[in-house]
């Protein structure tokens, strides 16, 4: 390397360019040559046993489910939820088509409003890019139909998430996510924030007491919508 180079060298190291000298991005190179890391055994599981997976270990950390047969079952279920527990027959609706194009006037008497959540929303709806079986943990991608501040206003948090976008393990949903850029044609973008969610939001910093809604919804519900054919 002569003289020249060292000190362009560390020019760009210096000002964090995210090209090289040769016109190269090794951002972009690096999400889409990823490497997976060490998968642990429990993240490997398919099927009934993947599915029993995540509802245990969205239990385990305060979540609740309901399972439902069809996605066309999801206004109901969320009425029932919301009847369960004394609720304002109200929520923000993410704006995503498949969530939008549910029957919610004829199967419930909600009040029914979408977009971005307005800071006194007490009940909001959203639906999952996917689930991390591992871990009960929910993947949310932001974005125009996915507005990220539904899954942190309301007190009280529903997702919606089809069983057929459930995955064993975290490397598995980035996968997903760099696959569905490229489908799109934008190979090695990202969405801008993508959240994992486990459990209600929670904090034990006072004397070791468990305190949830401390910084975010102090209930998560999942209405997990089963595979075609499937109980």
């Amino acid at each position: 390397m002569t003289a020249r180079d060292q000190v362009l060298s560390k020019i760009k190291h210096n000002l964090d360019r995210a090209t090289d000298l040769d016109g190269n991005n090794p951002a972009i190179e690096r999400i889409e040559a990823h490497q997976a890391n060490l998968i642990p055994s429990r993240g490997r599981l398919t099927g009934d046993q993947l599915i029993d997976l995540f509802c245990d270990e969205a239990k385990r950390v305060n979540a609740t489910i309901t399972r439902v047969d069809h996605f066309e079952s999801v206004p109901n279920s969320v009425g029932a939820y919301l009847r369960e527990h004394q609720l304002p027959a109200k929520i923000k609706l993410a704006p995503h088509p498949r969530l939008k194009s549910l029957d919610w006037q004829q199967t419930t008497s909600l009040m029914v409003a979408d977009g971005r959540a307005d800071g006194d929303d007490p009940i909001s709806v959203s639906l999952a890019l996917g689930g991390v079986a591992e871990t009960g943990t929910l993947v949310m991608a932001s974005g125009p139909d996915t507005p990220t501040s539904l899954n942190f206003l309301p007190l009280d948090h529903i997702v919606v998430l089809d069983a057929e976008d459930l995955a064993g393990d975290y490397e598995a949903v980035w996968a997903k996510i760099r696959a569905k850029a490229k489908e799109a044609g934008q190979s090695g973008q990202m969405p801008r924030t993508v959240n994992w969610i486990t459990g209600p939001s929670r904090t034990a910093d006072i004397e070791q007491t468990l305190l949830l809604g401390a910084h975010g919804p102090q209930r998560l519900h999942i209405i997990l919508v089963d595979k075609e054919g499937d109980g």
